[in-house]
């Protein structure tokens, strides 16, 4: 399935998307459901809700919104595919010897087609594309090989980074949370729908460009070790996004980075694609 919260006239809800429709899935969920519990509760409500028949709107008559408004973590890893170690590298920037973890504040999400705002207060503002894991079950210590099955779906994650705030805070955090920084969606594909999400292909636009092309394969931890990882330190539950790092192709080695007018692109085979434009601080 493919899970969305979306609004339409003014009501916001869950439902579940149909090629370029939604069908809305309040009859069997109820009024002001939370997608975290959807998630938690999955395996016991997939029946009624694969079954369920009833309202439609198109795509494009509706606005997606963040497919987890209000999870407990949004986590991601740096300098995690090889061969943007290997960019970093060559900026002198050596590559981390265990997994590099950070949060993103969770106030920085943003909904998969609404604007990216650049802050008056960086000017070296980047984009990310990452696969984006959300779990479904509260575990701690899960071992590699019981990893997938704690994980509801997928959503694509564009992990906005102003780089000139990076060194401020040495856990990132600061330079990876300004507000509009995490664009997610453009809805959650549940985990079933993902043969393999070890071999994804994944691509990143800025204004037509291509700038980021390559295969969640080209991973140097993968999502399973990711989960064994984190799961080692806390208890992650159901609604927690992790970013899983990004390939090859930022902006940051050449200097390029974005200004308000840009419009941002991204496709993960198999999820979507989301899109942004950047716009200038308005305060």
């Amino acid at each position: 399935m493919k899970l969305a919260r979306f609004t339409e006239a003014s009501r916001t809800r869950i439902g579940k998307v149909l090629g370029d429709e939604i069908l809305d899935l309040t009859p069997v969920l109820g009024e002001g459901a939370s997608m975290r519990r959807v998630l938690a509760d999955l395996d016991a409500l997939r029946p009624a809700l694969e079954a369920l028949e009833g309202p439609r709107y198109a795509l494009a008559d509706i606005r997606l919104e963040v497919p987890v408004p209000d999870p407990q973590k949004f986590m991601a890893i740096g300098m995690n595919y090889a061969k943007h170690a290997q960019e970093a590298a060559k900026a002198g920037i050596p590559t981390p010897t265990s997994q590099f973890w950070f949060n993103k504040q969770v106030s920085c999400l943003n909904a998969p087609f609404d604007p990216v705002v650049k802050p008056d207060a960086s000017e070296k503002v980047d984009y990310e594309i990452e696969l984006g894991v959300v779990i479904g079950k509260a575990c701690r210590h899960v071992a590699r090989a019981d990893a997938r099955s704690v994980i509801a779906g997928y959503v694509i994650v564009n992990d906005v980074s102003a780089r000139d705030w990076l060194p401020k805070s040495p856990t990132f955090t600061l330079g990876k949370s300004f507000d509009t920084h995490g664009p997610v969606g453009p809805w959650i594909t549940t985990d079933d729908e993902i043969p393999d999400p070890l071999d994804l292909a994944m691509k990143l636009w800025v204004n037509g460009e291509l700038r980021q092309n390559d295969r969640t394969s080209d991973m140097i931890y993968d999502i399973y070790d990711q989960i064994a990882y984190l799961s080692t330190v806390m208890t992650l539950q159901p609604g927690d996004i992790l970013a899983s790092g990004t390939p090859s192709g930022i902006g940051a080695p050449s200097g390029r980075f974005l200004q308000p007018g840009d419009r941002m692109e991204l496709e993960i085979e198999r999820l979507g694609r989301i899109a942004a434009e950047v716009i200038a601080e308005t305060a």
